[in-house]
This record gives C-alpha cells, sequence and structure tokens, in this order.
C-alpha cells in the first residue's frame, strides 16, 4: 500500500495510476458524508467530482497539518453546504444546554438514516458535522462561517426534532 505522502508526490507529478488511487481511497466515505449533507443522489455526485477537481488542482497547497483525508473532507463539506445554499439562523432562540434524551426505544439504523436526511438543511449539516463526522463547533463555525453559538443552538434544534421523528412511530 503506497503511504500518504507517496501518493501525494506521484499525484503532484499528475501520475493518472496515483490519482486513480487517490480518489478510490477516499470516494466511498466522501460521497456518504457529501450525501448526508445534500440529502440528494445527484447533488452528492457533484459535490464528489468538484471536490476532487479541487483537490488535484490544489493539492500542491496541502501542507499536511492534517491528514489528507481531513483536508479533502473539508473541501466536501465546504462545497456541500454551497451546492444547498444553506441558510443557517444565529441562534434560532434560547435553550438550555441539557443534552436531548433518545428515550429507551431501540431505534433501527434505516429508519434513524432516513430521520437524519428528512431534517432541514442547516440542522442536518450541523448535526452529521457534529454527531457523524466528530467535529467540535470550533471547527464547524470555522468551516461554515458561523458562530459556535449558531452550531450548538443548530446541535440542539436537529436532536429534538430527530428525538420528535424518531419517539413517534
Amino acid at each position: 500500500m503506497t503511504s500518504e505522502s507517496e501518493l501525494i508526490a506521484d499525484c503532484l507529478l499528475n501520475d493518472r495510476t496515483a490519482q486513480r488511487l487517490l480518489y478510490d481511497r477516499y470516494k466511498k466515505s466522501m460521497y456518504t458524508l457529501a450525501f448526508r449533507i445534500t440529502a440528494d443522489f445527484d447533488d452528492a455526485n457533484d459535490v464528489l467530482q468538484d471536490s476532487f477537481l479541487e483537490v488535484f488542482r490544489h493539492l500542491d497547497q496541502f501542507r499536511g497539518e492534517a491528514t489528507l483525508g481531513a483536508w479533502i473532507k473539508k473541501i466536501v463539506v465546504r462545497k456541500s453546504t454551497k451546492k444547498k445554499r444553506l441558510v443557517i439562523w444565529e441562534n434560532i432562540e434560547d435553550h438550555d444546554q441539557e443534552s436531548v434524551n433518545w428515550g429507551d426505544s431501540e431505534i433501527n439504523a434505516a429508519h434513524l438514516e432516513t430521520a437524519i436526511l428528512s431534517l432541514p438543511d442547516g440542522f442536518r449539516t450541523i448535526f452529521v458535522l457534529a454527531e457523524v463526522e466528530g467535529y467540535t463547533h470550533k471547527e464547524i463555525a470555522s468551516m461554515m462561517n458561523i458562530s459556535e453559538g449558531t452550531s450548538k443552538s443548530q446541535l440542539f434544534h436537529a436532536k429534538r426534532k430527530l428525538r420528535s421523528m424518531l419517539t413517534s412511530k
């Protein structure tokens, strides 16, 4: 298996085999992320294509401060949110920071995925970035050009809406 640094070096030399290997290594996880944010198969495919075009155009700017996968993921998140032209409201309402109780009900994975995809765009994006991808509110705020408070608020409301959808069968 080719190391990340070797793969990057070969891609920078326009080695088509290396570029295909890089694409194949990350395409599934990046498509999944794009789909979870856009909730549309065609949009996710467009985002994936646009993202990898940007990756190959700007790979020389990759500084190695994070993994290549993390760098590509940020590109995919940015492209996905632009694709949906998200409107994220500043702190929809005040709320306390208590965690949302999911209850004792058993949740089917397919039902959960469907519920996540049916969230409004802003809620879904923040939920996916925080709960699925594991980004901090600070990282989300930076990526999305919003405040940390907005990120926290959106996540709170997304969880509340999901709980409501999942507990009302």
